[in-house]
């Protein structure tokens, strides 16, 4: 009911997860990120503490690739769920369960995995990976164009309903974490739209978390 990709951006270090689905707020489950360790996309059947514990294994410096062994091997049901993940070196790894729901599928490259069950069709995770290696800008930007792609090459096998995308850098928090949790319209379409207002503000938001007194007009009633 998934399709999901994770991301590196080799020029700033920023990681980033995107989603959609046609289950309602699918980024509360699946999206997973932290600065300087990586991010990881955990759905199918979803088990939120992969995870949890995928982002513990990175922060300690297992690689993508140890960190999806050691999550299939110690994660419960693990013939059921479908892992993503990229390191801070951009190595990324996916584990898919057997048990995925309905067509699944999975397509990877340096800094970017992509996957997703039931789907239109299998290469929607690979025009996914393209449509993200093809893209130049924000790592946002190229999130977005990679969910666009996956949509147009067919999506889910059904209409998707809710989406998400997190980004993290150099602080301890999400610098984005937007959300469409359920529309009838297109909620990645919808999700863009708010990345589209979001992204001028983003370095605003930091500077006030850090030092307020450097930080540029807060754009509200009574701020002067």
């Amino acid at each position: 009911m998934t399709f999901s990709i994770v991301a590196r951006c080799a020029k700033t270090g920023m990681f980033g997860v995107a989603v959609s689905s046609s289950s309602p707020a699918v980024a509360a489950r699946c999206a997973y990120a932290q600065a300087g360790a990586g991010a990881v996309a955990s759905q199918n059947v979803t088990d939120p503490t992969l995870g949890v514990r995928g982002l513990e294994l990175l922060t300690r410096g297992a690689s993508a690739t140890e960190t999806v062994a050691i999550l299939k091997r110690t994660g419960a049901y693990a013939d059921y769920r479908q892992v993503l993940v990229v390191d801070g070196q951009g190595g990324t790894a996916i584990h898919s369960g057997p048990n995925a729901l309905g067509i699944w599928a999975e397509a990877k490259a340096e800094n970017v995995a992509c996957g997703g069950n039931l789907l239109a069709h299998d290469c929607i995770p690979q025009a996914m990976v393209d449509g993200f290696l093809a893209s130049e800008g924000h790592l946002g930007d190229r999130l977005i164009a990679a969910m666009r792609a996956g949509l147009k090459a067919g999506g889910e096998a059904g209409p998707v309903r809710s989406a998400g995308m997190k980004l993290v850098r150099d602080v301890s928090w999400p610098v984005a974490d937007l959300r469409c949790d359920w529309t009838d319209a297109c909620p990645i379409e919808e999700l863009a739209n708010l990345w589209e207002i979001y992204k001028p503000q983003l370095d605003a938001y930091v500077t006030r978390a850090i030092n307020p007194s450097e930080a540029p007009s807060y754009g509200v009633p009574g701020d002067e």
